[in-house]
């Protein structure tokens, strides 16, 4: 993938996220402008085991039922420091405020794309019309309920759509007036999308998974949690039916 910058006609450098990637197998497309793609991983299912076996001053050269039947153990005995050995570094673009819900995970690497160095692109979140929900009941004990209601449905999604699209017409005629990107950036929306780089080891992986792959996270953030372990599980299969058979608790 090529990260070279471009310049338009005002001299400003287009940003990362206009850049389009390759589109492979492990990449995986999330709502109208963001994705997740796995650039890189290291370790496998044997890894883990390894890892652990390393304490008896023994290794395995190939996964057997045994290497199946220890990696559960490990699992279900929360042994975590084996699980470490195996690493993925993602390319994740998304809304702002997935970002936030994902940043409180802080066993990872982010870098994340500057807006006081890059020009954003026009990429902002709309849902779907499945999406526009109402929160019923309280703090702590509360569900999301779809709303049914055709015009709120309409003025919701026509409001989030006009809002960002006013707060990107701002944004871009500063920057057209010669304003400082540090400073134009301040009326742009967390509906806006940006893009990072995310490293994490496996273990810390399974805690985020178990807390955003859940049917209690926040739909727009389970989503991506959902595109991320169906890449990650593509690296370490074994390591995930344990993790479904235990109770999808970090170890």
């Amino acid at each position: 993938m090529s990260a070279a910058a471009e310049s338009d006609p005002r001299g400003i450098v287009t940003p990362m996220s206009t850049i389009t990637l390759p589109q492979t197998d492990n990449m995986i497309a999330v709502h109208n402008h963001g994705h997740v793609h796995l650039e890189d991983s290291m370790g496998s299912d044997l890894h883990i085991v390894n890892n652990a076996r390393v304490s008896f001053d023994q290794e395995s050269t190939e996964f057997t039922a045994k290497e199946r039947g220890l990696l559960n153990f490990l699992m279900r005995e929360r042994h975590g420091s084996p699980w470490e050995s195996v690493v993925f570094r993602f390319d994740v673009k998304a809304p702002i405020f997935v970002i936030r819900e994902l940043v409180r995970h802080r066993i990872s690497s982010m870098n994340e794309q500057s807006a006081r160095y890059s020009v954003i692109p026009d990429h902002y979140y709309v849902p779907e019309r499945e999406y526009v929900r109402e929160q019923v009941g309280k703090p702590g004990s509360y569900s999301f309920d779809s709303i049914t209601n055709t015009a709120v449905v309409d003025e919701t999604i026509e409001t989030i759509e006009r809002v960002q699209r006013d707060a990107f017409d701002a944004y871009n005629r500063m920057l057209e007036l010669g304003v400082a990107k540090e400073l134009a950036r301040t009326v742009l929306p967390v509906g806006m999308y940006s893009r990072f780089k995310w490293t994490l080891n496996l273990r810390a992986l399974l805690n985020f998974l178990q807390l955003r792959n859940h049917e209690h996270a926040q739909r727009e953030m389970r989503d991506y949690a959902i595109a991320v372990e169906e890449l990650a599980k593509t690296v370490c299969p074994i390591a995930f039916e344990v993790f479904e058979q235990n109770g999808r608790v970090c170890p």
